[in-house]
């Protein structure tokens, strides 16, 4: 199979990268902005075919979910438009779109972890933007699959866990928000699973991964610094409202996976022994 990946700079993106050397039976053609402007619809559908691509991962997004509430135009072009373009150009190739989307579909009011048919309702224009891609790839491309993910964390780019690793040395204290509820991905299993399930028979629809298990922000951040061995730095509780950020998140963004468990016979390790990998190859660059 010939496997288009875009946002390849990116944390999956690397991933994904590093994962292809043990998955031989496939080509890569891997791309960023540099190589790939996947807003121009010529541009792809030219790659496509030089390419002969079989399967598109579609790993580009605009992320910086603060920001996109003053850039809509942006936003929607990158998480919107862009991903109808390279569903449409793998429709055609009758190829398959794999398609990363996001816990931000959701508004976080729920008690439960989220199933895939459970309504959406996004309360920020990134959770906007994204629940538009994830239309446009379900009615541009017929081969298609939706997988979205949360709070996504890997040794490289900027996340939570190397934030709160650097400030945890560098503070005395430290605040994080305990009222946020939902599970940590971490970019390396998440980079697994899209390849074994690629290497199945596909069953197109919308899934859900992260890794097992629950917790909230402020959890994790004390998990990371006992993981780091990081004890000099106090880590306190705060609500969201006295953290106010431009955009608004899920209180509750925790995702069910059975769908994708059952369907791809997927083994999901917990975050925090995916934490403790993360955290050991950090502290072996």
């Amino acid at each position: 199979m010939n496997i288009l990946i875009t946002g390849s700079n990116g944390q999956l993106g690397t991933e994904l990268r590093l994962l292809a050397q043990q998955h031989p039976e496939h080509r890569y053609v891997f791309t960023d902005i540099q190589e790939l402007d996947i807003t121009h619809e010529a541009a792809v559908q030219a790659l496509v075919e030089q390419e002969q691509v079989d399967c598109i991962i579609n790993c580009a997004a605009y992320t910086a979910v603060d920001k996109a509430e003053s850039d809509p135009a942006l936003c929607t072009l990158l998480n919107a438009t862009a991903p109808a373009l390279l569903a449409a150009a793998m429709e055609q190739r009758g190829g398959i779109m794999l398609h990363i989307s996001t816990d931000y579909v959701f508004d976080g009011t729920a008690h439960v972890p989220y199933t895939e048919d459970a309504p959406t309702h996004p309360q920020s224009t990134y959770g906007r933007t994204k629940l538009m891609g994830e239309e446009a790839v379900r009615q541009a491309c017929r081969r298609s699959i939706i997988l979205r993910t949360a709070w996504l964390y890997s040794p490289w780019g900027n996340n939570f866990v190397k934030t709160m690793m650097r400030l945890g040395r560098e503070r005395d204290a430290l605040g994080v928000v305990f009222d946020q509820v939902g599970t940590p991905t971490y970019a390396a299993d998440l980079a697994q699973a899209i390849l074994t399930i690629l290497g199945q028979d596909i069953v197109p629809g919308t899934y859900h991964f992260t890794n097992e298990g629950v917790t909230s922000w402020y959890d994790f951040a004390l998990a990371i610094h006992r993981l780091s061995g990081i004890t000099t730095c106090h880590v306190r509780p705060l609500h969201t409202a006295d953290y106010p950020t431009p955009a608004q998140r899920p209180h509750y963004s925790v995702l069910d996976k059975t769908k994708v468990k059952d369907t791809y016979h997927l083994a999901i390790p917990h975050w925090e022994e995916s934490l403790r990998q993360c955290i050991r190859r950090l502290q072996e660059q």
